[in-house]
């Protein structure tokens, strides 16, 4: 178990991919608990009003722009950090992106190109953060998926890079409680998340991309962080739906991937494709932290928010198994 960390009102609290979505979210939760924002992305457009909306509302905030691919970038952000506001509490690497196409058919350029964004901007966040939060007695957020721990098909690369996220930031939690440093770092496991996620992606394919069922709320993943911040844990699954999928996969592989198949038909809608370009090279539009999913959004999650809480975590992964045994018995069936 972590040590409880500084309130969040006397936090100094990084996060990359601001501009929308889950970091947007954050942002905004954060700094209405009291704690000073520092924000980035690739859109100062969108970043310059989003400081300019909390510090409006009684806040404390900064922008830089960045591109997290970009390791000089990312220590100007951490630079940025120091001069405004003296030290680094807490920082959240959650900028990513993704693609949807059979990899077979995706470029490699492009499969470059979100590795470059979705792992090396998330190692550059730890390694340019780490001096700072062994100084401040700090909590490193990482930003995984459920895809750390399952895999499904048209966004395959993505599912690769976020396993490769699981590893490093395994590995790194290691190290620094080897090493005794006073850091803890907590890997967040989001499900599906209703945000601009889809339409920031690369499309390959001639449907309007979406998210597998069960889709849920982006506050819920932004409570989860800013609990962290103060309380962390090793890992948070966001989602039940989730959790469930990760310990199906876990007790049978071969059965879930016979359920992983359907998954295909589940991230298309039933129209044909916008903007296939979406933000992979480019800032997306930036500003929203919901996105358009036309199914329906779950506002809260049981698991997390029971999750969240030491005392009833027996209790919820006893549930977990039962519901993963139900999932792998309905996968089974003709």
């Amino acid at each position: 178990m972590f040590a409880t960390r500084k309130p969040l009102d006397q936090q100094v609290i990084v996060i990359t991919g601001a501009s929308s979505g889950i970091g947007l979210s954050t942002a905004r939760m954060a700094a209405a608990a009291g704690a000073k924002v520092v924000l980035t992305a690739r859109n100062g457009d969108v970043l310059a009003e989003i400081a300019r909306e909390i510090e409006a509302a009684g806040g404390e905030a900064t922008h830089v722009v960045a591109d997290v691919g970009e390791r000089a970038q990312v220590q100007a952000v951490a630079d940025r950090a120091i001069q405004r506001f003296g030290r680094i509490d807490t920082w959240v690497n959650d900028a990513g992106l993704s693609i949807f196409g059979r990899l077979e058919e995706v470029s490699d350029a492009d499969h470059q190109r979100l590795f470059q964004t979705n792992f090396w901007g998330l190692v550059y966040g730890s390694l340019v953060a780490l001096p700072h939060l062994k100084r401040s007695g700090g909590v490193l957020i990482n930003l995984g998926s459920v895809a750390s721990d399952i895999a499904f098909p048209l966004q395959g690369m993505y599912c690769a890079s976020k396993h490769a996220i699981k590893g490093f930031t395994d590995a790194l939690r290691i190290e620094l409680e080897e090493e005794g440093a006073p850091v803890a770092v907590t890997l967040i496991k989001p499900a599906s998340i209703d945000t601009p996620f889809p339409q920031n992606a690369r499309n390959y394919t001639d449907h309007e991309p979406k998210l597998p069922p069960p889709i849920y709320r982006t506050e819920e993943v932004a409570n989860a962080i800013v609990h962290a911040a103060v309380h962390p844990q090793r890992d948070i699954y966001i989602g039940g739906g989730g959790r469930v999928m990760s310990a199906s996969k876990r007790m049978a592989p071969r059965a879930f991937d016979r359920i992983a198949r359907t998954m295909t038909a589940q991230q298309q809608r039933d129209e044909p494709a916008r903007d296939r370009g979406g933000a992979l090279y480019e800032a997306g539009l930036g500003g929203r932290v919901a996105g358009d999913h036309p199914g329906y959004v779950m506002r809260r999650s049981f698991y997390t928010r029971s999750a969240l809480h030491p005392l009833t975590t027996a209790a919820v992964v006893a549930g977990v198994g039962l519901a993963a045994a139900s999932l792998l018995g309905a996968g089974r069936r003709p």
